[in-house]
C-alpha cells in the first residue's frame, strides 16, 4: 500500500473524519487488522481563515504549500487535501510537489457520472459556490453543471460551515436552514446535491435530506484510498 499524505487542519472537524474513513475502507479492502500508511500535516486554522476572508489567497498558498512540502519529505505516495476549499490551490500546490494530488472533484465527478447525472446542486462554502476551481473542473472536465443557491442563502450557508461546523458545533435549526436551501435547489430542477464543504456531512445525512446527497468527505477518503491500493 501506497503512503497516504493528508493535509489536515481545514478544519480539525473534517480532518477527523478523513483519518477514520480512510482507516475504515482499508480495513474493509485488506480485512484484519489493517490500517492505513498516512503522514498527516495539520495546520492551524485559526491562521488560514482570516486571510480567506481578507482575499489573502497568496499567504494561505505559503501555509499550505509548506505543509504540502512537509508531507512529501515524510514520505508520503500522494497527497489528499483534506477541505473542498483548498482546491482551490491544488493546482499551485502541485506545481510545487513531486507526489500526485488526489483532486476531490474528480472524485466526485466519478460518483455522479456512476448515478448518469449532467446537473446537480452545490453547497460549500462561498469560495466553492462561487468561484470556478470547483464548478468550473466539473464543467469543463466532466460535463457536469453545478447549480448553486442565491446570495443571501450562499452566505447563510457559508456562516454556517464557518461559525458552527467548523467549531464542532451542530445547530437543529441550522440543519434545517440547510434543508430549506436544498429544497430550493431542487425546485431548480436537480436531482442530487454535492456536499461540497467536507463538514457539511456532519451537520446533515443522506437519511435527512430530501434528495440523493454525494459526500465529498467520504468520496474523497475512498478515492485516496483505491489509489493507495492501486485499484
Amino acid at each position: 500500500m501506497k503512503t497516504i499524505g493528508l493535509l489536515g487542519g481545514i478544519t480539525c472537524e473534517s480532518s477527523l473524519v478523513y483519518y477514520q474513513r480512510i482507516n475504515e475502507m482499508t480495513r474493509e479492502k485488506l480485512g484484519g487488522h489493517h490500517s492505513a500508511r498516512s503522514v498527516m500535516i495539520s495546520v492551524d486554522f485559526a491562521d488560514i481563515q482570516p486571510l480567506t476572508e481578507r482575499g489573502e489567497w497568496d499567504k494561505v498558498l505559503a501555509i499550505l504549500l509548506r505543509a504540502a512540502q512537509g508531507i512529501e519529505l515524510g514520505g508520503a505516495d500522494l497527497l489528499v487535501l483534506c477541505a473542498n476549499t483548498a482546491h482551490k490551490l491544488a493546482d499551485a500546490i502541485g506545481r510545487e510537489v513531486g507526489i500526485p494530488i488526489v483532486h476531490i472533484v474528480d472524485a466526485t465527478a466519478l460518483e455522479i457520472k456512476k448515478a448518469k447525472l449532467g446537473k446537480v446542486g452545490l453547497l460549500g462554502t462561498r469560495f466553492t459556490m462561487e468561484e470556478d476551481f470547483f464548478r468550473g473542473r466539473l464543467r469543463d472536465r466532466h460535463g457536469i453543471d453545478a447549480i448553486v443557491p442565491g446570495q443571501a442563502e450562499r452566505e447563510r450557508v457559508h456562516r454556517i460551515i464557518i461559525d458552527e461546523l467548523a467549531l464542532g458545533i451542530i445547530r437543529p435549526e441550522s440543519r434545517e436552514e440547510v434543508r430549506r436551501v436544498i429544497d430550493g435547489l431542487l425546485a431548480k430542477g436537480v436531482r442530487a446535491i454535492i456536499l461540497g464543504c467536507t463538514e457539511l456531512p456532519l451537520l446533515i445525512t443522506r437519511e435527512q435530506a430530501p434528495a440523493l446527497l454525494f459526500d465529498t468527505t467520504t468520496i474523497h477518503a475512498r478515492a485516496a484510498v483505491d489509489y493507495a491500493l492501486g485499484i
